[in-house]
């Protein structure tokens, strides 16, 4: 039998990176079999995502932006330092800068981005707050591919977390990060064995089964 090529995953993170750890997680844990951290890329050198790298051995940048530098140049050195590592799929992990058009279209379909809400429901920030404001009583997260809109790409996966009555802004964004920690692994793993398509807006799992959409839409708890 013919081995899967290891799937190289490049990072883009601004923080703490509590998603970047889910994703390590994962993969030290095998349950993501086919893939590996290649690079880490950070634009702010007090990110925490940083020291979880070099925990975990993951090759590391720091890349800021320089002063007076267009965001397309800027974006011109992520490619670079994603193509010097054979990046294959880029994942942004509370990467908090707009990516322009180049590395989009470097990478049509192989970058994900984890929102947290469900999309077309509530995009760009304070979703939590537009979320209560608004009343409604479910909200959760969504995995989708990037594209050159904010929020607007290809739903990969979602899943919903129920907004309580007495739930802040804080109360709802735990409950959903930890729905996020599930469901951007999960989302990973598709990809990494070639089974997901994209027709039109519309993301095809090939081969799903039962137990995995228990694992893509979780129970709500």
């Amino acid at each position: 039998m013919e081995q899967k090529q290891t799937l190289k995953i490049g990072v883009l993170a601004s923080g703490g990176g509590t998603n970047f750890q889910a994703i390590i997680d994962a993969i030290e844990a095998r349950t993501i079999k086919c893939a590996e951290l290649s690079v880490l890329i950070c634009n702010k050198k007090d990110a925490f995502a940083i020291e979880r790298a070099k925990k975990h051995n993951i090759p590391h940048i720091l890349l800021e932006q320089e002063k007076g530098e267009k965001r397309e140049d800027y974006d011109r050195r992520i490619i670079k330092a994603l193509q010097s590592h054979n990046v294959a799929l880029v994942i942004l992990a509370g990467f908090m800068r707009i990516i322009s058009h180049l590395l989009v279209e470097s990478y049509p379909n192989r970058i994900m981005n984890i929102h947290p809400a469900l999309l077309p429901s509530f995009p760009g920030l304070d979703v939590q707050q537009k979320a209560l404001e608004y009343g409604v009583k479910f909200s959760g997260c969504t995995v989708h591919f990037v594209d050159k809109g904010v929020d607007t790409g290809p739903i990969i996966i979602q899943a919903a977390v129920p907004v309580l009555n007495d739930d802040t802004v804080d109360t709802l964004s735990a409950r959903i990060l930890k729905k996020e920690h599930q469901l951007y692994p999960e989302a990973i793993r598709l990809f990494s064995e070639g089974r997901l398509s994209v027709e039109g807006r519309r993301v095809i799992i090939k081969d799903a089964d039962e137990n995995e959409d228990t694992i893509t839409n979780p129970p709500i708890k």
